[in-house]
């Protein structure tokens, strides 16, 4: 299954919303990497097993599941998670990418490529649909937070 979005960050026509800048985004994208129990739901922990030049392997755990996974950074642009596919998880990546098509528009567009079928054998294609919406639900709570953490001033 594929699936991809975007969430607007700078909307010059909504004076309600606080514009951040793009590096403050990136920061933010680092730290949902770096530190995801500040943004995954249910995460009982997480460690950095491995890293290296513009990369990270982390173990996650979720009761007793866990998921490994590698983030790939390429600066100031997007960060990668690659998923191998297990008894608990699907597999596949989830790439976040900054997007300025303009002087004062910032977007982050989310890609996710799973092993899931977008239809079930009977052609059903309900269950996708949900796991698309908690995608976009996830994305969204992702957003936030990182407004919530630049506003705090933590972002720079």
């Amino acid at each position: 299954m594929r699936f991809e979005h975007l969430v607007e960050i700078n909307d010059p026509g909504n004076p309600a919303l606080e514009p951040m800048t793009a590096g403050q985004l990136w920061q933010g994208l680092v730290l949902r990497a770096e530190e995801p129990a500040e943004f995954i739901l249910g995460l009982d922990g997480s460690e950095v097993t491995a890293r290296g030049d513009g990369w990270i392997e982390r173990v996650l755990h979720f009761g007793q599941a866990k998921i490994r996974d590698r983030v790939v950074y390429e600066p100031q642009r997007q960060v990668r998670y690659e998923t191998a596919a297990t008894a608990e998880h699907a597999g596949g990546t989830l790439t976040m990418v900054i997007e300025t098509p303009g002087p004062d528009a910032l977007l982050l567009r989310f890609i996710y490529e799973t092993t899931m079928p977008a239809v079930d054998a009977s052609g059903d294609d309900r269950y996708a649909e949900i796991v698309k919406s908690a995608y976009h639900e996830a994305d969204l709570d992702t957003v936030r937070k990182i407004r919530e953490i630049a506003h705090s001033g933590r972002l720079g």
